[in-house]
């Protein structure tokens, strides 16, 4: 969340947790020329960092956890910034444009930005019972990776691109891995069967086993000891650790009586506007792109990156909607996956660079005639070349 405090005509940043959304607008905001003050308001007890290497780089301990920190405390200081660590906010008067924190401060601004992110769903019952975690935090990544260190099965359950991601790594650091999700294949609903396929051969290449096609019920324990998760169809899949990364809800929950109206993240107008001097951005924003006349809400790095941006500039008077073409990418093994555009299972695909054999391929997403998307699979120049065609789908 960002706030330009009346006191001295600054802004002020924060949320529940801080990672680079916060830190981007913050940055956008003096690279345009902003020269007030700025506090930079967060839950977490840790300075902005990025969350992608999380389920990669940090998790297989590649890194070391102070790499996932974008910035080196002498270039945050040159920010000008007042960074307020381990204090969530936990309520807004947008009228009044006043933010209330956990312990006690209150913020009043003359520009607030809501960049509060996502938290991960999770099984109901799920907290308390040790082996079973959530990937959302550097803390969780930590965590979950301490007790891989000490464990030899793991079920990870989501279909989507965080569990094969998570499912990915766990493999290369020798466990025994499961990969569990409602879908008939990971990811199918947005690839689609051509290229799930060699998605999924890529998995079972590399020996992780899929339970595909149910539904997971919960996790399984006896005597307080987690033994795995229980499908819907009654089998039960043993773990010594389960990851549970079925997806995220937008934080919202803390501006109930805020007088911002809040449905599947906060709503924006095409500014990523929610109301007179406040607006959203990443995960939570869920903003009005003219281009495809719809709200869209986007949970990838890209998008909060630009979104930030772009909302700076308003803040400092530009008016131009947001109008960006989608993106976001995804390191699986040694395969990187990159989308521009909107992907769906029903849309026509062809394959116009490289071949599916070999491995390294462009594929193009078609609806109504209309290129919508581009799926790149280990051929970044070529996708990032695609990408133009796609375009004119979006700023229209």
């Amino acid at each position: 969340m960002w706030a330009r405090t009346h006191e001295r005509s600054r802004r002020c940043s924060g949320g529940r947790s801080l990672r680079g959304r916060g830190l981007s607008t913050a940055e956008a905001l003096r690279r345009k020329g902003f020269q007030g003050g700025l506090t930079v308001l967060g839950a977490e007890p840790h300075l902005p960092y990025d969350r992608p290497p999380l389920s990669k780089q940090i998790l297989s301990g590649t890194w070391e956890p102070d790499r996932a920190f974008p910035r080196r405390p002498a270039e945050l200081s040159a920010l000008d910034a007042a960074f307020v660590l381990d204090d969530p906010a936990v309520g807004l008067d947008a009228e009044a444009r006043t933010v209330h924190t956990a312990s006690g401060r209150v913020l009043r601004a003359d520009a607030i930005v809501v960049a509060t992110g996502p938290r991960p769903r999770v099984f109901a019952g799920q907290d308390g019972l040790a082996g079973v975690h959530a990937l959302r935090t550097l803390d969780d990544a930590w965590a979950l990776r301490a007790e891989l260190m000490a464990s030899s099965r793991v079920v990870v359950v989501g279909d989507g691109v965080l569990g094969t991601e998570i499912a990915a790594t766990a493999r290369t650091m020798g466990l025994a891995v499961t990969l569990a999700g409602p879908q008939l294949a990971s990811l199918e609903s947005q690839f689609g069967p051509l290229v799930t396929g060699k998605l999924a051969e890529l998995h079972t290449g590399r020996g992780v086993e899929p339970r595909l096609g149910a539904a997971v019920t919960g996790p399984a324990e006896r005597n307080g000891r987690l033994t795995g998760v229980e499908l819907a169809t009654g089998e039960m899949l043993p773990a010594d650790v389960v990851v549970v990364a079925f997806g995220a809800v937008p934080a919202t929950d803390w501006l109930a009586g805020s007088g911002l109206k809040a449905d599947n993240g906060v709503v924006c107008d095409s500014w990523c506007r929610a109301a007179d001097g406040i607006y959203a951005v990443g995960d939570v924003a869920r903003w009005h792109h003219g281009g495809l006349d719809t709200l869209l809400r986007l949970e990838n790095r890209t998008n909060a990156t630009e979104q930030a941006g772009h909302v700076a500039a308003t803040i400092l008077g530009e008016r131009r909607p947001y109008t960006p073409v989608p993106c976001f990418w995804t390191d699986q093994f040694d395969v990187k996956i990159q989308v521009p555009g909107v992907l769906s299972a029903d849309a026509e695909v062809t394959v116009v660079d490289g071949g599916m054999a070999q491995g390294r391929f462009v594929a193009l997403y078609r609806r109504n005639g209309a290129t919508v998307g581009v799926l790149g699979r280990r051929m970044p120049k070529q996708t990032r070349l695609r990408r133009q065609e796609v375009v004119g789908a979006f700023t229209s």
